[in-house]
């Protein structure tokens, strides 16, 4: 009888796989190159440039909460735009009032988290495409709000001369400076997100997703944490609406519609669901893509969404979904 290690059962022998050094060199210095690509951009763009790179980032922001309610959870959200909407409007209104603008964006987040927490309650009673159309219905229901009631919101005219923040004293007013403000935001929603799922919450929202049933049998309320993401959500979504607002300088019910809800989620298909950089990368196809085919004139529309069809023909798992699949070039077979 052998003792220690036994490289062969029944038979085959055991076979240790282990990624080779250069594939974790090749996405460390591909992060170091989005990272510095996004540093120096400013020096090499225009103004319309930056804007749809604050555009991408606020987007992104968006986008890391309804991958952590779809993408996580399993749960399919139509609200994402409302709650973000929420978020700009709840804070543009306490600056207005006098509100210092970091207080008011942790309100519009807190608030927007409970209201997630609200409607996610009642949506638990139903799954699949039906928790969809609660979230639908919540949406339209907002808009509503948003539009009729004048008194508060300004209705179809919107609020306008959004005043941007400063920090430490430095003004936010140049597109430049924002642009750099819209970037550390982004960091740090991606660093709480990133914390979050390798924490206890993290694993059981993957469990969550995977297998419901089976969650269940090993003690994780799925009523609780299907609440819980869709709480917290809601209330990255309002982090998103918050600094999109001053971005503007403009705020009307538009950009907060259903068919942004329906953009959302498409950068979370493209993008790829339950991946960290998915959104990131949806978001990007998804706000930068039709303007490089904007010269295209009256068919840029039709390439982009003939793109949009074969990436989730050939591509279910989203762009992100490639990487597992390129990494199995750099995996080396070693026996156990």
């Amino acid at each position: 009888m052998k003792t220690g290690l036994d490289t062969n059962i029944h038979g085959k022998k055991l076979v240790k796989q282990t990624v080779h050094p250069a594939w974790q060199a090749i996405k460390l210095g591909s992060l170091a190159l989005a990272v510095i690509g996004l540093l120096i951009a400013p020096f090499s763009l225009r103004n319309y440039g930056l804007i749809l790179l604050c555009l991408w980032s606020v987007y992104t922001i968006a986008v890391q909460g309804l991958n952590l309610t779809l993408g996580y959870a399993g749960q399919i959200s139509l609200a994402q735009a409302a709650f973000m909407g929420l978020g700009a409007y709840i804070s543009t209104l306490l600056v207005q009032a006098g509100t210092n603008f970091w207080l008011a964006m942790i309100i519009a987040a807190v608030s927007c988290t409970l209201i997630g927490a609200l409607i996610g309650f009642p949506a638990l009673r139903v799954r699949s495409h039906y928790l969809s159309f609660v979230t639908l219905g919540f949406n339209g229901l907002i808009m509503l709000l948003i539009r009729n009631e004048e008194w508060l919101t300004n209705g179809t005219f919107g609020i306008r001369n959004i005043t941007r923040p400063s920090i430490f004293g430095l003004s936010l007013d140049s597109n430049i400076n924002y642009y750099y403000f819209c970037m550390v935001m982004l960091g740090l929603v991606t660093l709480a997100v990133w914390f979050m799922l390798r924490s206890p919450w993290g694993r059981a929202f993957k469990c969550l997703r995977d297998n419901p049933a089976r969650a269940e049998s090993l003690g994780i309320s799925v009523t609780n944490y299907t609440l819980l993401a869709f709480a917290l959500g809601s209330g990255i979504a309002a982090i998103a609406g918050v600094v999109y607002a001053p971005l503007i300088e403009f705020i009307e019910p538009a950009p907060f519609a259903v068919t942004r809800s329906l953009m959302f989620l498409l950068m979370v298909v493209v993008g790829g669901r339950g991946t960290l950089v998915g959104p990131f990368i949806g978001a990007f196809f998804v706000t930068l893509f039709p303007e490089w085919v904007r010269f295209l004139d009256d068919y840029y529309l039709v390439i982009f969404s003939l793109m949009v069809m074969l990436l989730i023909r050939y591509l279910p798992k989203g762009i992100a979904g490639l990487e597992p699949i390129i990494a199995q070039r750099f995996i080396r077979k070693e026996a156990a």
